[in-house]
């Protein structure tokens, strides 16, 4: 055993009795474990069935959500010093950004291991009794089965969950990065093996791969940037800095590097294309992750590694990136109304909640970090509820095109039709739910952007975005017109099984409580935001 290693193992012993590394233990150990023992779990004399594969990935989630909970409330810090000749430390460093991201990746994972895999994710390779079924014909809902690679399909759920807890627990550039990384692999498996059989998802998951890999390279070369002008890559040390170690030039460079590489990630139009396909061919487990955890990946890069260290820079290319969110905000407005797959037409919407998002960091003040911070989660929350929906809706119909007739949800399947309802009302910002104040707050912080930005332009800025949400309210009439209402009650089709009510619930209440009571996360994110722009 080399001196490094050693040296690493002893300190991670010396924190055994601190109770806050145990929070961190319990969040991430369960994660790793069983999803290695998963990976393996081909090569055992006999293969565990759906049963036991989906209550062990459920107990894993269960138990990272509870230390992500402690992790919440004691806030601890971990510094191992990891790779000495190069100044790297694995640190883990919870603060009031990271944390309401922290539970919402908890709640997601527990919603999304929940899930079934539905057998039409791989028609292709279960047996005869699938074979020859049309596509456009309701099948019934099968709760559990015995589908191939099922082990594997959970332990790339659990993957997802452990790369992006780590990344948002990471203190140092080095380990965010990894955790960055982390979930590309995994996430690609769950397109590529266990999409949607009737589409392209070979395609899908290469284009996901290659756009991904590509912002990865992008955030790397900026990373490696800012950690050779400072000679650090602790990520309080830059935030410290802002930027002095580096010149005006060099900050202009670096924040175009981040924002590019970071907006692949978000996405922000025009490099949003991949992200419709993508969530029409994924299972729906993977659109819960992909839409409530990966994209907050960038919005939250952007956050952690721009605004605080490069801010001159950021500064800079702020008008920029506002007038690219804006107008993602009315494209993708105006193809939700016209789109005809309902998942596809979920993923569009994204694209203009996240424009919101972008919008709201573009303006540089207090009430736009604190707008766009809080509309972070709620599109997580609100995504999440609508994909379950939408996903178990395909399942049951045997595709999700808005052309073909069914029956309406407030007859054969009210409570999915209930579900969408919220979620619906939810994403076109209505008051007293959680799309609300994000956007309203957008709006307001656009209206009146930090001193160093364009006025007229953000103003131009918000009434473009104000089109947009009248947009977002036209849309959602649309579907609720051709999926809710009607009085149509053939084909029939099962309402929600017992794992998708309690995923409903959950989420549904969720969106109730932060519209209802928006100062509960408003809170949590109030001393970072003030430390930032103060710095």
């Amino acid at each position: 055993m080399n001196d490094t290693l050693r040296g690493f193992l002893s300190d991670a012993l010396d924190l055994v009795p601190d109770l806050g590394a145990l929070w961190l233990l319990v969040a991430l150990a369960p994660l790793l474990l069983v999803a290695v023992m998963l990976l393996g779990a081909g090569r055992w004399p006999v293969q565990p069935g759906h049963r036991v594969v989906h209550r062990t990935s459920m107990v894993a989630a269960s138990l990272s959500s509870i230390g992500v909970a402690g992790v919440a409330l004691h806030r601890p810090v971990v510094e191992l010093s990891w790779i000495p000749s190069l100044g790297v430390w694995f640190t883990l460093r919870p603060d009031g950004l990271s944390v309401p991201l922290l539970l919402l990746t908890a709640v997601v994972g527990v919603v999304a291991t929940s899930l079934h895999l539905y057998p039409t994710h791989v028609r292709r390779e279960v047996g005869p009794e699938l074979e020859g079924t049309d596509p456009t014909s309701p099948i019934p809902v099968v709760r559990g089965a015995d589908v191939p690679g099922l082990a594997t399909y959970h332990a790339c759920l659990l993957l997802v969950l452990l790369g992006a807890l780590l990344a948002f627990l990471a203190g140092d550039a080095l380990l965010f990065f990894i955790g960055f990384e982390l979930v590309l692999v995994p996430m690609w498996v769950l397109v590529a093996r266990y999409g949607d059989p009737n589409s392209d998802r070979d395609g899908a998951a290469l284009r996901f791969l290659l756009v991904t890999v590509l912002g990865s390279s992008l955030v790397l070369l900026g990373l490696l940037a800012v950690a050779t002008a400072t000679g650090s890559t602790d990520l309080a040390v830059w935030a410290e800095q802002g930027g002095s170690a580096m010149g005006r030039g060099t900050q202009l460079v670096v924040a175009a590097l981040l924002l590019t590489g970071l907006a692949l990630k978000v996405p922000v139009f025009p490099l949003h294309t991949w992200l419709p396909w993508v969530h029409a061919t994924a299972p729906t487990a993977g659109s819960v992750l992909l839409a409530a955890v990966l994209l907050k990946l960038g919005t939250y890069g952007i956050v952690r590694l721009v605004l605080p260290v490069v801010p001159e820079g950021f500064a800079v290319w702020s008008p920029l990136l506002a007038g690219l969110a804006v107008t993602g905000i009315v494209w993708a407005g105006l193809v939700c109304l016209v789109e005809r797959d309902l998942k596809r037409l979920i993923a569009w919407s994204s694209v203009a909640h996240l424009g919101f998002v972008v919008l709201a960091l573009a303006t540089g003040t207090q009430a736009g970090l604190q707008a766009a911070l809080f509309g972070n989660v709620a599109h997580g929350l609100i995504s999440a509820l609508l994909f379950v929906v939408v996903g178990g809706l395909k399942h049951r119909w045997g595709s999700a095109d808005l052309a073909v007739a069914r029956a309406s949800l407030r007859e054969a399947t009210p409570f999915l039709g209930f579900a969408l309802v919220v979620g619906m009302a939810a994403s076109l910002g209505l008051p007293g739910l959680a799309g609300f104040w994000g956007e309203i707050g957008a709006l307001l912080a656009a209206w009146s952007p930090a001193a160093d930005r364009p006025e007229g332009w953000f103003r131009a800025f918000t009434v473009v975005a104000a089109v947009g949400a009248a947009l977002a309210a036209a849309y959602a009439v649309r579907v609720l017109r051709e999926v809710w209402s009607g009085d149509r009650v053939e084909p029939r089709v099962p309402d929600a099984a017992l794992t998708e009510r309690s995923a409903l619930r959950i989420l549904g209440v969720l969106v109730l409580v932060l519209g209802l009571l928006p100062g509960t996360l408003l809170a949590l994110t109030a001393p970072f935001v003030q430390g930032v722009l103060t710095r």
